[in-house]
């Protein structure tokens, strides 16, 4: 069997192969953040994440930590941390499951299928058992101010130097910045 280093070095390899954005936090193979998209027809449909993972020294006999960096409204997301309730990936670990796992099974399922009974958030635990239409109005309000591009740190497309003034841009007016001609 491979030792847990050569196992780390190919589940993360494997992780940016399946074309998830994956920046490393320092020189080791043990921290790094993943951006995450919602999963389709969820009240999540649209937002971005930007998610820490460590991976333990134990890894993959022990389950990585994962954490939200911007906010998400969700009773298993701790809102001020971040931290996903670690009984969620937990419970379920095995060294079979990968980093690929927590990002195409794991994160997706949390989200879909929130567990208000072991809340890390119990204001959305409790609103979501009190008023399902208002616990999905306030998981939309987030995904709309905390969970765009350019909250995780994604820059827009930016020009390159051949493009950076259109023609529009390029051509002014010389009348305004002249003035008028004598007559």
């Amino acid at each position: 069997m491979s030792s847990p280093s050569k196992r780390r070095e190919m589940d993360l390899m494997k992780l940016m192969m399946s074309d998830y954005k994956v920046e490393m936090i320092n020189d080791g193979m043990q921290d790094f953040y993943v951006e995450f998209n919602g999963p389709k027809e969820s009240l999540y449909q649209g937002g971005v994440w930007k998610i820490r993972v460590e991976l333990p020294d134990a890894y993959p006999y022990k389950s990585p930590s994962i954490g939200f960096v911007n906010k998400i409204y969700h009773p298993n997301v701790d809102e001020m941390s971040g931290s996903v309730c670690l009984d969620v990936i937990n419970q379920t670990w095995s060294p079979m499951f990968d980093l690929v796992n927590v990002f195409e099974v794991f994160l997706p399922q949390l989200l879909l299928y929130p567990n208000a009974s072991d809340p890390l958030n119990g204001e959305a635990a409790a609103l979501m058992m009190r008023d399902r239409t208002a616990y999905d109005q306030r998981v939309k309000e987030y995904c709309e101010k905390y969970a765009k591009p350019e909250d995780i740190g994604a820059k827009p497309e930016e020009k390159s130097s051949d493009e950076e003034l259109s023609e529009d841009d390029y051509n002014s007016d010389d009348d305004q910045l002249a003035g008028k001609a004598d007559p």
